[in-house]
């Protein structure tokens, strides 16, 4: 049970935030495999999906996430971001010089 609580940080009674989720039958899949789709971005990187490709919702359109090891025990969301950064500049007028 300690591995979960470093693991998973959330409440032990609540348990860890699982989402099922489709994986393929065989480990690894095979190549050209298409990714898993999921609009779940709250769910947790469990170490059975080191390898696996998860394409994830941003809002907008999907955006491929390859599993790594350091990624276990995080969420699918911190990976793909939501937020298009806008920078509002104001028109540049041309300098008459004369």
């Amino acid at each position: 049970m300690q591995l979960t609580r470093v693991l998973f940080k959330r409440s032990v009674w609540k348990g860890p935030n699982i989402v099922p989720l489709p994986l393929p039958r065989q480990l690894p899949p095979p190549p050209n495999t298409p990714p898993i789709r999921t609009q779940k971005r709250a769910a947790t990187i469990l170490p059975n999906f080191v390898g696996l490709r998860f394409s994830v919702h941003n809002g907008k359109t999907y955006q491929d996430v390859l599993i790594t090891e350091e990624m276990v025990g995080r969420k699918l969301g911190e990976y793909v971001p939501y937020v298009v950064v806008l920078i509002f500049r104001l028109p540049v007028a041309p300098c008459v010089l004369g």
